[in-house]
């Protein structure tokens, strides 16, 4: 039987991240997989990605190759994803969630950083959300793989930076985080820790294979937070965090829309059951915007 092709971004944390979805796979299905390195716009444009709209950068060079049959499937980070809906494309599988929250890495935590001090981060969210805790820091837009920005703390250029507590675990950097931010702190992007499984909608045979990935409650919490993101019209650039969680047959998510100067937010929170997670997500972000939401997201766009 021949290996699938599973279609991955060539840096380390997406190849890690691929890998550990093919050993599962073959695990669950004995169908081996083959990992096929592909570059993205995201990876070679120099451009922050906050200017480049964020969303699909990284995404749609895989889809291409899905869609063209070069590759059978593709895994994304989740959060790199665009809201819309692909016809062509099946999110067939969101793998059980790894840790959801952000992490500070530096010789301090975020308290003990001297006023003036320089703290690197590309994303506007989570700029934002810094702020509101250290308006008096420095916050430098960065870009790259997690080596060359932790390698910019190491250097003394910045005394910290922010990445995802997922990646660097699945990286096995865990040791270098001075600080994790509880969900009062920062929330996370939507999506954030989680995996997207893709496959060509017409490919039946790989739907129901690689459904064997899936995890009904990753799924339902990322689909409520999803679902709130695009009814917010809001990229992965906007300063929106969202979670949520699930409890047995409950979703509880929070969410948060926040100013770019960290000085106001619009922070809500909804619960129901797992079905509804796509309604959930919808009705919480129409409360939102009834609370002044769109105003913020409007003076991020200026």
């Amino acid at each position: 039987m021949p290996p699938l092709e599973l279609g991955t971004r060539r840096s380390l944390l997406a190849t890690t991240q691929s890998q550990l979805v093919a050993d599962r796979l073959t695990e669950l299905t004995g169908r081996p997989v083959e990992l096929v390195g592909v570059t993205t716009f995201g990876d070679v444009t120099k451009a922050q990605l906050s200017q480049l709209g964020g969303t699909g950068v990284f995404v749609s060079a895989l889809r291409d190759k899905v869609i063209d049959g070069e590759i059978d499937f593709a895994v994304h980070s989740l959060k790199d994803l665009p809201t819309a809906p692909d016809p062509q494309i099946a999110l067939v599988a969101t793998p059980p969630r790894a840790d959801h929250r952000d992490a500070l890495i530096g010789s301090a935590k975020l308290a003990d950083i001297p006023p003036g001090g320089r703290v690197g981060t590309g994303s506007p969210r989570r700029i934002a959300q810094l702020r509101a805790l250290r308006p008096d820091l420095d916050f430098v837009p960065i870009r790259g793989n997690a080596d060359t920005r932790i390698g910019k703390v190491l250097s003394g250029e910045l005394d910290a930076i922010v990445l995802a507590v997922a990646g660097l675990s699945r990286l096995g950097r865990e040791s270098e985080i001075s600080q994790i931010f509880e969900i009062e702190e920062m929330l996370p992007a939507p999506g954030q820790g989680s995996l997207a499984v893709e496959c060509r909608a017409d490919r039946d045979d790989l739907v129901e294979l690689l459904g064997v990935l899936d995890d009904p409650g990753t799924r339902a919490a990322v689909t409520a937070e999803r679902s709130l993101l695009a009814a917010l019209e809001a990229g992965c650039a906007a300063p929106v965090g969202a979670y949520a969680v699930t409890d047995g047959h409950v979703l509880n998510m929070t969410a948060a829309v926040i100013a770019v100067d960290g000085a106001r937010a619009v922070r809500k929170s909804a619960a129901g059951p797992l079905p509804a997670a796509m309604e959930i997500g919808r009705d919480l972000a129409a409360a939102m915007v009834a609370e002044g939401a769109g105003t913020l997201m409007g003076e991020q766009s200026h």
